[in-house]
């Protein structure tokens, strides 16, 4: 690995560290049950680790398709296995396919209405 992608790769993984010691310190907290560094270390490499397995993934499923890009189809077929996952993947995608369309309608009737104000002015 190049001493860029090699520092990328390391600060990728510090940050999933960070991340999973400060979600351990609040379940833990809620739960009165402290985990031990090891505990994070090793919940933080397993998150690292599926998280390369889900990248790797993606990158084929939208190569098979002969697609350059990934796609929300991707997305979840990557988290099928999942039922939790699957859902909330599910739900996000559907709620921003609403948020597009409800954009689109709003740009379409605003450009209905400035038409129609240019006709008026004819």
């Amino acid at each position: 690995m190049s001493v860029d992608i090699e520092e990328t790769h390391q600060r990728l993984k510090a940050a999933v560290h960070y991340t999973v010691g400060r979600l351990c310190q609040k379940i833990g907290e809620d739960h009165r049950r402290p985990f031990s560094r090891q505990a994070i270390a090793a919940i933080a490499e397993t998150t690292f680790r599926q998280c390369d397995i889900f990248a790797k993934d993606l990158e084929a499923f939208a190569r098979h398709a002969k697609r350059s890009t990934v796609s929300v189809d991707d997305v979840k077929l990557v988290a099928r296995r999942s039922t939790a996952l699957s859902i909330h993947i599910q739900n996000k995608s559907d709620e921003l396919t609403q948020e597009h369309m409800s954009l689109k309608k709003k740009t379409t009737a605003k450009r209905k209405n400035t038409e129609t104000e240019e006709e008026s002015r004819e």
